[in-house]
């Protein structure tokens, strides 16, 4: 299975038009190769820098979409990409792009092929979601961008 973007090249930077200092939309990505026998698709976006004075456990999580339908080949920018949308860290049910306090942080996109449906509702969290998702994972991938905020 892969995941890709026609905007960004896997470890190098997102465009800032997809960031807090641009316009805070989704990237466009790609998705291909997807086991033949998956029944739902998870896309999961965070950041494992987060300094611990900000967040205890140093991640933050931007982005949460379950129950994605396994056919979805592209998710296009600025759009919510069918499926369940769960919780960000800031509690809101949508996506918020790269936004770190403190100098260039990793921000992965992790897309996993489910053997089922996720029994959740709408706003689960990141947790909620890996723990729905133990023993159902038939393929995962990910997508690595970074990001460092320009002074103005």
């Amino acid at each position: 299975m892969q995941l890709s973007s026609p905007v960004f090249e896997r470890g190098k930077s997102i465009p800032s038009l997809y960031t807090c200092q641009g316009k805070d939309i989704n990237p466009p990505l790609v998705i291909s190769d997807v086991p033949k026998n998956t029944k739902s698709l998870v896309l999961i976006m965070d950041d494992p820098d987060v300094p611990p004075a900000v967040r205890k456990d140093g991640m933050w999580v931007h982005w949460v979409v379950f129950n994605i339908p396994p056919d979805t080949k592209n998710i296009k920018e600025n759009t919510v990409p069918p499926g369940i949308l769960g919780k960000e860290t800031g509690g809101k049910k949508n996506y918020r792009g790269p936004c770190p306090p403190d100098g260039e942080h990793r921000y992965f996109f992790k897309l996993y092929a489910l053997d089922s449906l996720l029994d959740l509702e709408a706003g689960a969290t990141k947790e909620e979601v890996e723990e729905a998702m133990t023993g159902h994972i038939l393929a995962h991938t990910e997508l690595m961008g970074k990001y460092i905020k320009h002074l103005s």
